[in-house]
């Protein structure tokens, strides 16, 4: 019984894995459960075994997809802040680099989601606000005391809106992309990281 547990929930998680790949690649609608089924190498029928719904394995992809890049961020923090970075620095060289931009797979949800997630059911609704409500939280502990209280939203807004218009341009204008993150980049660094 335990091992048919471990089994279900070992491929419970793949499936939940190549659903958050799936959503920050190409957003909510882009989940098609016969192709997550396949690439989690597990039969479509199985699907209902996991999950009551689409809605279910979208709510579960959005949060696993907040909790993968939250991870990835600390990690990558962590590494630039022992070479000395802030961690307000830290925090905006991961997130406006091109790296991010061109890695959707494993990047941060909420840029591709945001303009989408008001049109989703409640039940894909509220994880979706969780990840902003998380990223705000994140530039907030990152932000040097110092800084205004309300300035995370506008540190959040500005690293979304560089992160979209460069994802916008990179595939035909990557030099744009570049300098789009650069100035951002700049910007937040010379008006926050004091």
């Amino acid at each position: 019984m335990t091992e048919l547990s471990g089994r279900k929930a070992l491929s419970h998680q793949r499936i939940v894995d190549v659903a958050s790949r799936a959503i920050r690649r190409q957003g909510y609608d882009g989940v098609n459960v016969t192709e997550v089924m396949r690439a989690a190498k597990l039969t479509h029928g199985g699907f209902y075994a996991h999950f009551a719904s689409r809605d279910a394995l979208l709510a579960e992809a959005v949060a696993q997809a907040g909790a993968d890049i939250a991870q990835a961020v600390r990690e990558q923090s962590a590494r630039l802040v022992a070479g000395g970075a802030s961690a307000f620095r830290a925090m905006v060289e991961i997130y406006l680099s091109i790296e991010h931009v061109r890695d959707c797979d494993n990047g941060c949800p909420v840029s591709l989601l945001s303009g989408e997630m008001f049109r989703q059911v409640p039940e894909v609704a509220e994880p979706s606000r969780r990840l902003v409500v998380g990223l705000h939280e994140q530039v907030k502990r990152a932000l040097p005391a110092a800084a205004a209280p309300d300035a995370a939203w506008t540190v959040a807004s500005t690293l979304l809106g560089a992160v979209q218009l460069a994802r916008a341009l990179v595939g035909s204008d990557p030099a744009t992309a570049v300098a789009v993150l650069a100035d951002a980049k700049r910007n937040l660094l010379a008006r926050y990281d004091v």
